[in-house]
């Protein structure tokens, strides 16, 4: 559904993951009239993702839209997770304004300063809520001063400075305009968008212009691409072509479909005009930040720049004995079609052709955003064989080796704060700020190397008991700060391939602790445990009790293991070293050793020791 200009709003929510934005936008939506009394909607619609639904967390930005008192609001729900900032820095360009929603207990967060500093740069005015204010441990006032030292901190200029505020329960329902409030609507909220959004500055009459910022597929249209019309008018079949940043013609071809958002919904339309966002089928080649225009168009619209992959891993084909017992796409060329999809799509992410055999480079913006991508390819039926996740390093101008920084923010019970600090220090991070946050916990502020942070997360909850909080953000690339001790423990490795048998495992424990359960299928090379020394062992879990007649089976007390330790996906990727592998099939996630012969394993060490 379009609308004249002066009727339409394009507004983005920003937000920290887990600050309620997607439950904001459910309550907007059943507000607006967009759902039925009676009808029946899972909580958190926007996140229809199934990885979404099962983290918590938005990973794909999504257009939607509500109609309020004659206005036509297109709302966008970004990801607040650092991972996804290309969504998020592609998203802003199509609005006029966003909502930065803050949580009233904890306040502005690394991701809502990376995502605040984007729209600010662009010239967007924010509107600063201030979300679950019925939380026992809200502190709305000094939540709003750290708002306005955030501003101030990223450049704001005196107009955006001058932000409206309101005090919501995104779950509740209701906003106003002070900190007090308990009850009621929100309608506040729709009225401070209408008031306080310019309607979107577009020509009307000028030439068709669109820049595409998300890109998606569909089994019958084909290549779909949303953006906002920034001049003239779209109609239906209308000849139109896509161009490059320089220019370039990427291809020609018609407007086969133009679809409007409508709550959750697509719905075609005959035709769509300055300012209104939509979706566009039709064309083949086009991708994000090509500029989709009319044939006698020769002037790209400037696409915003996108932060560059700092981290890398190499996605092989599975050569394990069990290759393909678990799922359905296991060669290198149904491997290479997926991954060539994904980044047709994902501008964060980039593949290139690995110097292994059958094995790609697949560089992204972090552990979690490649974490979402091996894991969604292994839910469609893809093994993989997937390595150490490795920085990518850069050099400066003077040829001095630079790598890429993040700015860590670390929220933990001041018991532990000395012990966080000592563990960071040996990862090479620099403290940049310790105060107290109430509540008998500390912030800590740290600029450490990403090389350093790599399987951290996991020893950071177990130092901290649970309670600790961390959230990371690219910050630069700076100086190579030389080298960082590994994992300081070795790993037990199965010597034979069969069946783990209690026994064995039993008499394996004092060695370390275990990954696996007695009945489980192992193979020679498979790591089934962490060795508590620092060196790797080589053991037998297949070795069963020898019975005499004099010792039977029978006559021991029965055997109590400790259950074994279960990695996640991201907590294996993060746990290997550099001659490991973690191998994951639609039913398993296994760690074994690169190459499985020991002899070939032992001939490769002292190569590696020699250079």
């Amino acid at each position: 559904m379009t609308s004249s200009p002066r009727a339409l709003r394009n507004v983005a929510i920003i937000a920290h993951v887990d600050h309620g934005k997607t439950t904001l936008v459910d309550e907007l939506f059943r507000q607006s009239g967009t759902f039925r009394d009676n009808e029946r909607v899972e909580e958190r619609a926007m996140d229809s993702n199934e990885l979404e639904k099962e983290r918590g967390i938005t990973i794909l930005a999504k257009c939607t839209s509500v109609e309020w008192n004659d206005h036509h609001i297109n709302i966008v729900d970004t990801p607040g997770h650092a991972d996804f900032g290309a969504e998020v820095e592609r998203i802003l360009s199509m609005v006029d304004g966003v909502i930065l929603l803050v949580d009233a207990a904890e306040g502005p967060m690394p991701q809502t300063k990376f995502v605040t500093g984007k729209a600010l740069a662009l010239g967007l005015k924010p509107i600063v809520v201030v979300n679950k204010i019925d939380r026992p441990d809200a502190r709305p006032a000094e939540v709003l001063d750290e708002c306005f030292e955030l501003f101030l901190a990223l450049d704001a200029n005196d107009e955006q400075l001058d932000f409206p505020t309101l005090y919501a329960s995104g779950r509740s329902g209701y906003a106003g305009h002070d900190d007090s409030v308990r009850d009621g609507d929100l309608n506040p909220m729709f009225e401070t968008i209408v008031s306080h959004v310019p309607p979107p500055a577009a020509d009307v009459d000028g030439e068709f212009k669109m820049l595409a910022t998300l890109l998606d597929r569909d089994n019958f249209m084909g290549r779909v691409l949303t953006g906002r019309i920034e001049s003239g008018t779209l109609e239906m079949n209308m000849p139109i072509k896509a161009i490059d940043a320089e220019g370039k013609v990427v291809e020609s071809g018609r407007a086969t479909k133009i679809l409007a958002f409508e709550g959750l919904e697509r719905i075609p339309v005959e035709s769509a005009h300055a300012g209104d966002i939509v979706a566009i089928a039709g064309l083949t080649d086009a991708t994000v930040s090509n500029t989709i225009c009319a044939l006698e168009v020769d002037t790209p619209i400037d696409a915003q720049p996108i932060d560059p992959p700092t981290l890398a891993m190499t996605f092989a084909v599975n050569d394990s004995p069990f290759a393909g017992k678990d799922g359905d796409k296991v060669q290198s060329r149904v491997i290479r079609e997926r991954l060539e999809k994904e980044a047709e799509g994902n501008v964060a992410i980039r593949i290139s052709e690995s110097a292994e055999k059958d094995a790609f480079e697949v560089a992204g913006r972090g552990e979690l955003q490649l974490g979402v991508l091996i894991e969604t390819m292994r839910r469609e039926g893809f093994e993989l064989s997937i390595s150490r996740p490795r920085v990518l390093f850069r050099e400066d101008e003077d040829g001095n080796r630079t790598e890429p920084y993040e700015t860590v923010v670390v929220d933990v019970d001041d018991e532990f704060s000395g012990t966080v600090v000592e563990k960071m220090a040996l990862r090479k991070a620099e403290m940049t700020d310790m105060s107290p946050s109430g509540g008998g916990k500390t912030r800590i502020t740290f600029s450490a190397p990403s090389r350093g942070l790599i399987g951290y997360h996991g020893e950071f909850l177990s130092d901290t008991r649970g309670t600790g909080i961390m959230n990371r953000v690219y910050e630069k690339y700076g100086p190579y700060k030389g080298n960082i001790e590994g994992r300081p423990v070795g790993v037990l490795i199965s010597m034979e391939q069969g069946q783990a048998i209690a026994y064995s495992l039993n008499t394996l424990e004092d060695r370390g602790i275990m990954f696996v359960s007695p009945g489980e299928a192992l193979y020679q090379g498979m790591v089934i445990g962490e060795n508590s020394k620092p060196q790797d062992l080589e053991v037998n879990p297949t070795k069963t009790k020898q019975l005499t007649n004099i010792r039977s089976s029978g006559k021991d007390d029965a055997i109590r293991l400790t259950p074994p330790r279960r990695m996640t996906l991201e907590q294996a990727i993060a746990y290997i070293q550099n001659d490991e592998l973690v191998e994951v099939t639609p039913k398993a996630i296994r760690i074994r050793k690169r190459h499985l012969d020991p002899h070939v394993r032992k001939k490769e060490s002292r190569k590696a020791e020699a250079a």
